[in-house]
């Protein structure tokens, strides 16, 4: 996801992350607002970078993207700069690169601020493998690291790789090559996800939603009206707009309830009650009663990263805040 100069306050945190990787697992350190300015907590609550930037999004290989101004750089875990704000976009370091803008074009830098890909593409997304999907003119393809393209422009879209396999389209119909650009799953479905934990959601020609392994075959058959990835065992699965939790056979673990619902991170999954948001366990007992406004979040069909090192961030009168696994509030909503 990446970061731009006229987003919503609150869209540089609201983002699932591509790689499969939380948004929170590296670092101790965590991004709040306060009086309009961005700054940073650490996982007890204290201000350990003062707020002073105009935006700022979570550390990723112990660099953040940070704005002052228009333009886009990246600082460390003190607070320092190490990359100047001179870019119109970036994204977060995956793999020792990130994708920036420079004349309304990507490319990449590492973490000195050097271009390693000079920028040319029209779209790009983060490294994930060793690949990374960009677009040049109407097509997605892949490059390498050295900007050397791995897999030529020939996909109306494409995804990151993720288990090897990555999700491509081609006209209406998508499918999953491998890494030397192959089918693995010929183009058939209106629309598919990432595997996740062996399998992937994808959207077949009855406009239903069901889950497939590698090679193709569904394992959960398409019955579905909305679903998530799996996560810890699990996946949110919506049918006659309730959701609830379905296992890798199919079979309900927590039934239609919720009128969203969210993957499981360290035990626990986000649920909406008529817009107020509060936790479950895999029992589906409610441990965190609704009481969250996340409808910038979960109006726009993005599925919320959850608890990671024991923290979550809400969000309550547009105020950001965080909770631990108690619902007890370790930083207080600010704004």
């Amino acid at each position: 996801m990446y970061y731009m100069q006229k987003m919503l306050l609150f869209g540089m945190l609201l983002a699932f992350l591509s790689c499969g990787k939380s948004i929170m697992k590296s670092t101790d350190r965590f991004p709040i607002v306060l009086n309009n300015k961005w700054g940073y907590i650490d996982k007890s609550g204290h201000i350990v970078i003062n707020p002073q930037f105009d935006q700022a999004g979570f550390f990723s290989e112990d660099l953040a993207v940070m704005v002052i101004g228009h333009r886009c750089g990246f600082i460390n875990e003190s607070g320092n700069i190490i990359i100047n704000p001179q870019f119109e976009n970036a994204s977060r370091f995956f793999e020792g690169m990130a994708a920036v803008t420079s004349n309304e074009k990507w490319g990449y830098v590492d973490k000195t601020g050097k271009f390693s890909v000079n920028p040319h593409f029209e779209e790009a997304k983060t490294f994930c493998s060793g690949l990374a999907c960009v677009r040049m003119g109407r097509n997605w393809g892949y490059i390498d690291q050295s900007g050397k393209l791995a897999i030529n422009p020939q996909f109306e879209d494409a995804s990151n790789f993720s288990e090897g396999l990555a999700k491509v389209k081609v006209g209406d119909n998508a499918g999953y090559i491998d890494k030397s650009g192959k089918y693995v799953i010929n183009p058939q479905f209106n629309d598919a996800g990432d595997f996740k934990e062996g399998l992937a959601a994808v959207k077949a020609t009855n406009d239903k939603w069901g889950y497939i392994d590698k090679t193709g075959r569904f394992v959960i058959n398409p019955q579905f009206d909305a679903v998530s990835k799996f996560s810890e065992g699990l996946a949110a699965v919506q049918l006659d707009r309730k959701y609830g939790f379905i296992d890798k056979q199919g079979k309900y673990i927590i039934n239609p309830q919720f009128d969203h619902a969210a993957p499981f991170y360290e035990g626990l999954a986000s649920v909406a009650f008529e817009r107020k948001c509060g936790y479950i366990d895999k029992t589906g007992k409610l441990v965190i009663n609704p009481q969250f406004e996340w409808t910038a979040m979960l109006g726009r069909g993005k599925e919320w990263e959850g608890f990671s090192n024991g923290l979550a961030l809400v969000v309550i009168d547009e105020k950001l805040g965080y909770i631990d696994k108690s619902g007890k509030y370790i930083y207080n909503p600010t704004r």
